[in-house]
């Protein structure tokens, strides 16, 4: 299955596969690890299944440069080594940034992949109790890299996109005015970043995680499952152990219009073949989204 990588990418593979003897175990490895299967490739990186004896791993191989992305890996493995301490991710067990290489353990899936709200809010609130990180999460920042680069793609639906974003803009700037302490957050809590392992839910790929407001970390989670207004609710009072307020409300729904915005431009920017219908189908969810916060 290997074979089917591209060449620089099995290379890199190979590299790490190479480095058995430096992976980070309790006891060595039996034998080099072997293949076992890839895994269908992300929109940014590659992960490939490996085993050394009765012991699976998965090596992730960066598909793209990480600093171009905003992207930390070494504040990555830093969160990972955390959350795995605190049983919320799988352990890794090596990291070259050279090669753009990372080593898990392979956490084997439950027949039920099924999340509630309820669910994903204790997996979040566990997250959010985390040691904090040198690394912040500037949505400015970011929403500015994005259209700077989504600008460069040719779409249909790009001057619509933009004129989203003074509202955008105004409602991040309102948020910033009631911004409490920032907490370690994940901020990429999508479905395929968990996973029901040993009838618990884990939190997979953390190459996003930084400092944040917790509310952007749901809101992540929130648009990702398309949830109604009572699934909201029921996500935020799981995760306050309390009826949220409405200005608590409000800020939810701020935020996931922002992060509805910053996802278009992610997909715009990454040049990703996504059929036009889908970023319309997304950028209608935002216009609607926008047109609920002014009620």
């Amino acid at each position: 299955m290997a074979t089917t990588l591209p060449r620089p990418v099995q290379l890199k593979l190979e590299q790490t596969l190479a480095q058995w003897q430096h992976w980070q175990l309790p006891t060595p490895l039996p034998e080099r690890p072997t293949v076992v299967t890839l895994f269908g490739d992300g929109l940014s990186n590659y992960s490939v299944r490996v085993a050394s004896g009765d012991l699976h791993f998965v090596v992730r191989i960066d598909g793209i440069v990480p600093s171009q992305h905003g992207l930390n890996r070494q504040i990555e493995w830093r969160a990972l080594t955390n959350a795995a301490a605190a049983g919320l991710a799988p352990t890794p067990r090596y990291f070259n940034p050279d090669l753009g290489t990372l080593v898990c353990d392979f956490l084997p899936p439950d027949a039920c992949q099924q999340q509630t709200p309820a669910d994903i809010a204790e997996l979040a609130r566990a997250i959010h109790q985390l040691p904090a990180l040198h690394h912040r999460l500037d949505l400015k920042e970011r929403l500015a890299r994005y259209e700077k680069q989504a600008l460069q793609q040719v779409h249909p639906a790009l001057q619509q996109i933009m004129q989203c974003q003074k509202a955008i803009r105004l409602l991040l700037a309102d948020l910033e005015t009631r911004e409490g302490a920032r907490v370690c957050c994940h901020n990429d809590l999508l479905a395929a970043n968990r996973l029901c392992s040993g009838g618990r839910v884990w939190a997979l790929d953390w190459e996003y995680c930084a400092m944040g407001n917790p509310w952007f970390d749901l809101a992540v989670t929130s648009c990702g499952e398309n949830y109604s207004h009572e699934d909201n609710e029921a996500l935020a009072s799981a995760y306050l152990s309390r009826r949220p307020t409405t200005q608590e409300l409000a800020d939810f729904a701020a935020y996931r219009c922002v992060y509805r915005y910053l996802e278009i431009l992610w997909y715009l920017r990454a040049d990703v073949s996504l059929e036009a219908a889908d970023i319309d189908n997304r950028l209608a969810a935002l216009v609607l989204a926008l047109a609920e916060t002014d009620d």
